[in-house]
């Protein structure tokens, strides 16, 4: 049945009662025998979209699968998340991206859109199945070798000009091998000194930004640089725009609140790539998220067993779990955001980076994607009351902004009053 949604501040303004008829569809009056929805007090957005998500399946089911993070995603009020493609066997074929797609659409708590790979095997050498991803019923549209970077130029250039047919765009993971290696894990300065950690130095992303958007000019196609993270990347893109080169970019929750002082303690928690950087790098990602210089946040959302985290640091897996709490971050981080910006960063822009037609919008006649947030409350997070397989929470113990109420997907309530409702 449908579903009225009374009193909710739209986009954080005024407050108004949203109407979703039996087809799971945003229209203009009360459906009848629709069920009622009391959300005086909270904000209603549209579902949010993450173009950043790690699910481990197939592959690596104990750190993650495609159900245990459909969950997470929809906990977080999200209702579309990019499935990256560094899974085993890889992203790289049309048949490996549709049994994501398919998989995702068995479990139909969110709509799980496959990112194929570059690169064959994220080797950096060979493009993958780029055409027949895109034209499979998956229609994949965002390729990434993410975990790596694909660092050969003349390889970057072809595809971006292959992509550049179908309206494609190439997310790069800016890390030059050869100046930041496999074993880089501390931003590169005092502290990675101090604690005798392998330095991962701010200029081996900003050289890749730098090329890639040159690139992008040279080819007049699309690139999108994944977590941003320092105050140089942003100086680069902020010179793209100007110029007119067709580049997005985005930061992930972790970077805009966590800096690389918590590495003291060598808890591999905190061990990420790309690292966590100073607080001047942080306060250059809040600026260039407001300004517009940086056009999303995304997760990285990140799982991993206990047996690939708890170990020395420098032996430790990277990433940390983001999709349950990406919106209490961003408000805790920029708690002078406006709603709507919160919907820009973290729905509408992602929708149309991603090319996803049906999200990032509460129009009428649009799918009804909407997640209802309480803005007042305070959460503190418990890693062991997370619904992913993993537990890697860089968050536990901490106190954070703002909580996902309700989520709606297609016209269903994935969650209610914070919790699963299936």
């Amino acid at each position: 049945m449908g579903i009225v949604i009374r009193g909710a501040s739209v986009l954080g303004q005024t407050s108004q009662d949203l109407y979703v008829d039996d087809d799971g569809v945003l229209v203009d009056e009360a459906p009848d025998g629709a069920e009622i929805l009391d959300a005086d007090g909270l904000v209603a957005l549209p579902g949010f979209v993450d173009l950043h998500t790690h699910l481990r399946e197939p592959g690596r089911e104990d750190a993650e699968t495609i159900l245990s993070g459909s969950r997470a995603a929809a906990v977080g009020g999200f209702t579309a998340v990019l499935a990256m493609a560094n899974t085993s066997p890889v992203t790289d074929t049309a048949e490996a991206a549709l049994r994501v797609w398919e998989l995702g659409r068995e479990v139909g708590l969110v709509d799980v859109q496959p990112v194929g790979a570059v690169t064959k095997g994220l080797a950096g050498e060979e493009l993958a199945e780029l055409g027949l991803m895109a034209r499979s019923r998956a229609a994949v549209r965002v390729f990434s070798d993410d975990g790596k970077c694909v660092h050969d130029a003349r390889v970057m250039r072809r595809a971006l000009e292959y992509v550049k047919a179908f309206g494609g765009v190439v997310s790069q993971h800016a890390q030059d091998p050869s100046l930041a290696g496999p074993t880089a894990c501390c931003h590169e300065g005092e502290t990675s000194g101090r604690l005798g950690l392998p330095g991962w130095p701010g200029i081996a992303e900003e050289i890749i930004v730098a090329r890639d958007v040159m690139l992008a000019r040279h080819t007049g196609s699309r690139v999108h640089i994944a977590h941003v993270t320092t105050a140089g990347s942003v100086e680069v893109l902020r010179w793209a725009k100007a110029q007119g080169i067709n580049v997005t970019a985005e930061v992930t929750p972790h970077h805009l609140l966590l800096t690389t002082d918590l590495l003291s303690g060598y808890d591999p928690t905190y061990k990420v790539n790309p690292p966590l950087r100073p607080q001047e790098d942080v306060d250059a990602l809040r600026a260039a998220l407001a300004d517009g210089t940086i056009d999303v946040v995304a997760t990285d959302h990140a799982p991993h067993a206990r047996h690939d985290k708890e170990h020395a640091f420098v032996d430790a897996a990277f990433g940390m779990l983001g999709l349950e709490t990406a919106l209490s971050v961003v408000r805790t981080a920029l708690p002078e955001l406006s709603w709507s910006d919160v919907a820009r960063v973290m729905s509408t822009t992602p929708a149309r980076i991603a090319g996803l037609a049906d999200h990032g919008s509460l129009e009428i006649g649009t799918r009804a994607h909407v997640v209802l947030v309480d803005p007042e409350v305070s959460v503190t997070v418990d890693r062991d009351a997370s619904v992913s397989l993993s537990r890697n929470n860089p968050w536990h113990g901490r106190a954070l902004t703002s909580r996902v109420v309700h989520t709606v997907y297609g016209g269903q309530f994935t969650v209610r009053d914070g919790a699963l409702s299936a």
